[in-house]
């Protein structure tokens, strides 16, 4: 039961700008309190936005220049802090669908990996670069190639790095842990029957 294979993910970018952006920044610990993650997208980047608006100041997630993109652009150490699945989760639901930082911090990157959202590392200065043009162009649409390591815009492709098992996994449709445990449930089972302490 494979899952979509994501070789690209294309859409417009939104810079959020930024390093060491935890995730309780992403998603404050008071709107956890939940038992789905539905909904949580109104609530990304929730205390930011909020203290953008009180400076008379708009957030980037904010700016109607930027409404629908699908790709954010961030610093190092991206998702670092708390292990809250509930971050990517919230982004996911705002409706991002690729994140392009830095660096990651390890937990942030696997729940985004699970999620069908690729996080793909870049040099600082080639995101500058990125956010440059879809500062100048909010309808610029970017390209992530997991399969050629590369992220396109208009006529210029950038390096990006994702791990081997990681591209495997998402190229392959089998990004999701659960999922791949549940096609083989089978084979658990037929395993588990030959196990002494699993009689019953």
């Amino acid at each position: 039961m494979s899952l979509e294979k994501i070789t690209q993910v294309t859409g417009r970018g939104v810079y959020v700008p930024g390093d060491d952006i935890d995730t309780d920044r992403i998603i404050p610990a008071r709107f956890m309190k939940c038992v789905t993650f539905d909904g949580l997208g109104e609530f990304a980047f929730f205390d930011a936005r909020d203290a953008a608006k009180s400076e008379g100041k708009t957030h980037p997630l904010d700016n109607a220049r930027f409404t629908g993109s699908s790709i954010l652009l961030s610093g190092s150490n991206f998702g670092c802090g708390s292990s809250r699945e509930h971050a990517p989760q919230a982004l996911y639901r705002f409706g991002i669908r690729a994140v392009i930082a830095e660096s990651f911090a390890e937990i942030f990157f696997g729940n985004s990996t699970t999620l069908g959202m690729p996080c793909v590392a870049m040099k600082q200065s080639d995101i500058s670069a990125l956010a440059g043009i879809i500062e100048s162009d909010p309808g610029a649409l970017l390209t992530i190639d997991l399969l050629e390591g590369k992220v396109s815009v208009a006529d210029m492709d950038f390096p990006a790095f994702l791990p081997d098992h990681v591209r495997e996994a998402l190229v392959t449709g089998r990004w999701d842990a659960i999922a791949d445990l549940l096609e083989g449930l089978d084979d658990v089972r037929t395993r588990a029957n030959t196990l002494a302490y699993m009689a019953t």
